[in-house]
């Protein structure tokens, strides 16, 4: 490692001794587009190239720990949401907010299929207040796997979970009674979500109870369907337009929401802040 990137990482350590490692989805992006400069400087411009460098290099490591910093906060591992999970969530969610497609309730919701359907694999985050509103149950299609959701579809009638970044819409009186329109934003992978009728709703298979009777959560037609009890306290927090991850371990996902250049830009153009 050359002296200078040694000394940029001393910094960042002396500022914030509880950082413990490099958020995994960043430190590719950080070392790909803010190489330190090495080698000796001894002109004027040459010098003010290195400090341009060193300040761009420590600012995105200040946004590698605000991100790292929150997890901790929202005690979030204790709630069984990993860094992983949260880093690309908080990705996507960065780049909507970039673009204005979110409204200013500043909730992420995130639900994660590598998880088994009988533990609660939602989470309804506030991001200003710093903690975590809902922790829950969710289904997942029932083409989709049985206690495990392991193949995902965008495709209308596949009766699969499709993975990605959604925005919610608005409430309305379904079959389902209370219900949450979704739109997803990933090419090939959640698109067909409307025309699905792919949407937050609850139903009685989404319960403690079928688990005990079934080893599994019932499946819905795709939906991330909720259980009964607080479906509709859920919908309500979430509704007009917030961000919704669904995640799971697929090498084939891909998504233009995790762009870190476009999350740093974001972050400092509102004065270096996260939420």
């Amino acid at each position: 490692m050359k002296q200078e990137n040694r000394d940029i990482i001393r910094k960042v350590k002396k500022g914030n001794r509880r950082v413990r490692r490099i958020i995994p989805f960043l430190a590719p992006f950080f070392f790909a587009h803010f190489p330190l400069p090495a080698g000796s400087y001894k002109t004027k411009s040459e010098n003010t190239h290195l400090s341009a460098a060193n300040a761009e290099a420590l600012r995105f490591a200040a946004f590698q720990v605000d991100v790292y910093k929150l997890y901790e906060e929202i005690s979030l591992e204790k709630s069984g949401l990993s860094l992983d999970v949260f880093n690309d969530a908080l990705l996507g969610y960065l780049n909507l907010k970039a673009q204005g497609q979110l409204s200013d309730k500043k909730l992420l919701t995130v639900v994660d299929f590598n998880k088994p359907s009988t533990e609660k694999r939602l989470w309804v985050i506030d991001l200003a207040g710093k903690k975590v509103l809902f922790n829950s149950l969710v289904a997942h299609g029932k083409n989709s796997g049985e206690n495990m959701a392991e193949n995902f579809d965008n495709t209308v009638s596949s009766e699969k979970s499709s993975l990605g970044f959604y925005v919610t819409q608005d409430i309305y009186m379904g079959k389902h009674g209370k219900s949450l329109k979704l739109v997803g934003l990933d090419k090939d992978f959640n698109t067909n979500a409307l025309e699905r009728c792919v949407v937050m709703h609850g139903a009685d298979y989404v319960s403690d109870a079928f688990i005990a009777q079934h080893g599994r959560l019932g499946r819905s037609q795709g939906c991330p369907a909720l259980p009964m009890e607080n479906h509709q306290q859920i919908i309500e927090a979430v509704k007009g337009k917030t961000c919704l991850f669904i995640h799971a371990n697929k090498k084939e996902y891909n998504s233009d929401y995790l762009d870190a250049e476009t999350a740093l830009a974001y972050y400092s153009s509102v004065g270096n802040s996260i939420i």
